[in-house]
């Protein structure tokens, strides 16, 4: 029974509440002395009102009854502690979250308590106060319905004129802290998909949807430093770190994107076309488009690497249909159309003292969307021939220039215009006529619109469906295009006109780009994947000059895959090879692309590691093997594609030979699966040699080099004291690429390259800056053999040199059908 006298008093009782409200209603002024107290009596409170929500409603009762919330603002008017003001804020916010009860809900929200705490004057210097703060606003939001967001806004006449929740969050909106961004942008989202009407007309009216132009504003920012991030890293990778910040401020844009994406999603009137509007005037028009022309000349200027990448992620993103069929549209209009008149005068041959005038990035935009301050400027000028000289391969439409970057621009560029054709080709909003003004409309939805214009009795939809040669409508006369067309003019001030028949055949391009020589394996993969989306039926969509180009350019690589027959890799070709084969097929065969947006920031570059491996080790020799691998691999694909074949899982490649009765390897007494460490060997055909592992430790070892198949080795044994001729193996390197050759100054001598027995391609695939913290592993072996004589010398090097030619023979008769050009 003594225990009794020692038990915890229980907390969790009405009367624990009933005194720590009476002891809260006695404190007149918040000091030193009593704060402490303050502080665990607000913090006790929200525990057993949360307690008691749960198991027992007495304690919200007195909670009414007593008025504690008018106490909590009584508190906050006579405190000047910021521990006070951050434990009232908590204790708010605990309480607002884990309360269940519709009930209990209504009643804090149905006072004009939560309000005053909203609009309280909190001095936000404080760090953990705002912190705090945009928790409390948050957690309000989390209980926000059709019911309980009546109780938090003021009305007159049944408008709404005030609503403290969402004009005090979005103050803090584009805050530096990124937390308190992500907090604000979560309470909003919880408002727009409330789907209150009058609250969604608050929001949509002047001044509160200049939120949404700001955060089109905010979203053109950080394009602006993406683009400052990209433009260094592109021209010379040189580390890790500006790769993580290319990285950081990726992520950062696509946050935007998508927080952009769940407002439109809202379904909020008139905000998607602000949005669109916004993002046309601010963003597309004036920056994105003209950059895929315009050399980057200042800092305010995107490059064209930075435009396609943010075309890219706005379209696959930002799912609205008339942003995506505008943009499509203003694609087959040129470029002066998007240039203020000083830069389209600049185009055109002429210059003027006044360039800076002509940046459209306004640094202090008005509030409002003006549409007559933010029109697009087009100059009344004619394109002179030399002008187009100046232009980037004279392409008289942004179009045009897509396709010229595939057809010359660099390996980012190529990449990035694919994948913005890839993303056109994708988006399900666009509509076929726009497809078809970009030349990326697919062949099976080319048949259909033409069997159908011939079935109403169009002349031009007849006379192109049994012409010769397919090719795109040149008539522009569909409706959607034309409303999109007439929109560009109207609402934005650009004019252009809609000739198909000016512009290069996407096609044309793909198959221009897959006989380029300089551009990486990746990027003509991702062309595969875009001809492959083209022609889905590919029978008789190749002409002869295509299907002529095509082999020709597979015949040089057949060239540059026998050379790695007898390169330092054969004994992996045929393993390569069979491994790109089936990612080539599933990567073309995709439905979708196998690469994100971002990847046009960060293309594999050839021979990524040339700065870090020298050019003459097995390493380097590796990757290009690989590189020389992926592309053979696509074009071979592409041929059977061409020709309307299906696609094999596997590269028609043949069988191993049996193993040779008569060779060096079976003389030794090896069997097919080659030898190891410790296997014993017969030294009838071996040659003694000399070598030092470690500074001044010279062993003495029988030299022999065998093959079987296509795998080849050098080995050294130790031979057996007790018997002759026999010994066992005690190192182990590959033949290939070990490039013999006797010492010029020693006839002696004879040094080796060892290379390693496996390409550590998933390390060389990445970018060199990661390599260059393990460039030691990335060394080449170099072994010196010293033998008696010069004759011995010469023995083992025609040893090697025999060997190594039937190991190289070996790999050609295995692939002598995958290198047919006929195949």
């Amino acid at each position: 029974m003594w225990f009794s006298f020692w038990r915890p008093r229980d907390r969790f009782t009405l009367d624990e509440l009933r005194n720590l409200v009476d002891q809260l209603m006695k404190i007149q002024v918040v000091n030193d002395v009593n704060k402490a107290f303050v502080i665990e009596a607000l913090r006790s409170i929200a525990e057993l009102i949360t307690y008691g929500d749960q198991h027992d409603l007495n304690f919200f009762e007195f909670f009414m009854e007593k008025q504690v919330m008018g106490e909590f603002v009584r508190i906050l008017k006579i405190n000047k502690s910021v521990i006070v003001s951050v434990q009232l804020l908590q204790t708010m916010s605990i309480m607002i979250q884990n309360l269940k009860s519709d009930h209990s809900i209504y009643y804090l929200f149905s006072n004009e308590h939560i309000n005053f705490l909203i609009t309280y004057p909190f001095d936000f210097r404080n760090e953990e106060l705002l912190s705090y703060y945009i928790s409390f606003l948050r957690a309000i939001s989390g209980k926000l319905n059709k019911n309980t967001i009546s109780l938090l806004v003021k009305t007159e006449k049944e408008e709404i004129v005030a609503f403290p929740l969402y004009v005090e969050a979005i103050r803090f909106a584009f805050h530096e802290e990124g937390m308190i961004r992500t907090a604000v942008r979560a309470l909003t989202l919880n408002i727009y998909h409330v789907g209150d009407i009058y609250v969604n007309k608050y929001i949509a009216t002047t001044p509160h949807d200049n939120y949404f132009l700001n955060l089109v504003k905010f979203f053109r920012e950080h394009c602006i430093s993406l683009n400052g991030l990209v433009s260094p890293t592109t021209e010379s990778q040189v580390g890790p770190e500006p790769s993580s910040k290319v990285l950081s401020a990726v992520d950062e844009i696509e946050d935007n994107l998508y927080y952009l994406s769940d407002v439109v999603s809202a379904g909020i009137p008139d905000v998607g076309t602000l949005i669109t509007d916004s993002m046309l005037k601010l963003l597309i028009f004036p920056m994105l488009l003209p950059a895929l022309r315009i050399e980057v000349s200042d800092g305010k200027k995107l490059s064209s690497v930075t435009s396609l990448y943010l075309l890219c992620c706005i379209l696959r993103i930002l799912k609205i249909k008339d942003l995506a069929n505008t943009v499509a549209a203003a694609l087959i209009c040129s470029v002066e159309s998007f240039l203020p008149n000083i830069e389209a005068k600049r185009l055109n041959g002429f210059t003027t003292d006044h360039d800076e005038e002509s940046h459209v990035d306004d640094e202090k935009p008005s509030e409002n969307l003006d549409s007559s301050s933010m029109k697009v400027s087009i100059p009344n000028l004619s394109t002179s021939s030399s002008a187009q000289h100046n232009c980037w391969h004279s392409a008289s439409v942004l179009r045009d220039a897509l396709i010229s970057y595939i057809t010359s621009g660099d390996d980012m560029q190529v990449v990035g215009s694919l994948s913005v054709l890839a993303t056109f080709l994708q988006t399900k909003e666009l509509n076929e006529s726009m497809l078809d003004a970009l030349g990326i409309l697919p062949q099976r939805k080319q048949h259909k619109k033409l069997l159908l214009k011939a079935l109403v009795g169009e002349d031009t939809g007849e006379e192109q469906l049994f012409a010769s040669e397919n090719c795109i409508s040149k008539d522009g006369s569909d409706g959607e295009l034309n409303i999109y067309l007439q929109r560009l003019k109207d609402q934005y001030e650009v004019s252009c006109s809609y000739e198909v028949g000016e512009s290069p055949h996407v096609l044309d391009a793909l198959i221009g780009l897959f006989c380029r020589t300089s551009i990486s394996a990746d990027a003509l993969w991702d062309g595969g994947w875009l001809l492959r989306q083209l022609l889905p039926y590919s029978e008789t969509e190749f002409n002869t000059h295509h299907l002529q180009s095509l082999k020709d350019s597979f015949t040089k690589r057949c060239n540059q895959l026998v050379e790695e027959q007898r390169g330092s890799w054969p004994d992996l070709l045929i393993q390569v090879l069979c491994d790109e084969w089936r990612k080539c097929k599933r990567a073309i065969e995709a439905s979708s692309p196998r690469k994100e947006p971002k990847s046009i920031l960060f293309p594999k570059k050839k021979s990524s590691s040339s700065d870090v491996i020298p050019v003459e080790s097995s390493f380097a020799a590796g990757e290009t093997m690989y590189e020389r691998v992926k592309v053979f691999v696509l074009l071979h694909q592409l041929q059977i594609f061409s020709s309307g074949r299906p696609l094999p899982d596997q590269p028609p490649i043949l069988p191993p030979a049996d193993f040779p009765e008569v060779s060096r390897a079976k003389s030794a007494g090896l069997n097919i699966i080659g030898p190891k460490l410790s296997t014993e060997l017969h030294l009838d055909d071996a040659v003694p040699c000399r070598i030092a592992f470690e500074r001044g430790k010279e062993r003495h070892f029988s030299f022999l080099a065998v093959s079987i198949g296509i795998s080849g080795w050098i080995l050294l044994a130790e031979e057996w004291p007790q018997k002759p001729n026999y010994g066992t193996v005690r190192v182990v390197a590959p033949l290939a690429g070990c490039n013999p050759k006797i010492d010029e100054r020693h006839a002696r001598w004879l040094h080796l390259r060892i290379r390693p027995s496996t390409l550590p391609l998933t390390e060389t695939a990445k970018n060199a800056p990661s390599l260059k913290l393990k460039s030691k592993s990335l060394v080449d072996g170099r072994w010196t053999l010293a033998f008696k004589d010069e004759a011995s010398c010469k023995s083992a090097l025609t040893m090697i040199q025999e060997e190594i030619d039937l190991q190289s023979k070996e790999v050609e008769r295995r692939l002598k059908p995958l290198l047919s050009t006929e195949s």
